[in-house]
């Protein structure tokens, strides 16, 4: 019986501290171009999430399936809200689910 919890503890422990544990719930994140925005070493521009201030290099989806990366508001030069769904895998964000989120109309 003790050998049962162990094993229970241990298997569950890595999703515990995980900072994305659940992949099934949306989370809304900070999101752009990880060596251009979140300062992430890397050849090229790739996507990267924020949260809780580290950031994560995105697999799963692409920095360029969200539009231009250098346009004025792309991910090379804009730091760009996104929901997702997703889990850390091995250092990096495995996203099942990525939208980015309209920016917020200003009221001039």
């Amino acid at each position: 019986m003790r050998l049962i919890f162990v094993l229970v503890i241990l298997f569950s422990a890595p999703a515990a501290f995980s900072q994305i544990a659940d992949s099934t719930q949306t989370r809304t994140v900070e999101a752009a171009c990880g060596q251009c925005q979140f300062g992430l070493k890397g050849k090229g521009c790739n996507l990267a999430v924020r949260v809780k201030d580290k950031a994560y290099f995105v697999d799963g989806t692409g920095i360029d399936d969200h539009g231009d990366a250098h346009a004025q508001d792309g991910f090379c030069n804009a730091v760009r809200k996104a929901a997702v769904k997703g889990k850390l895998v091995k250092g990096r964000f495995r996203a099942s689910y990525f939208r980015l989120i309209a920016p917020a109309a200003s009221g001039s």
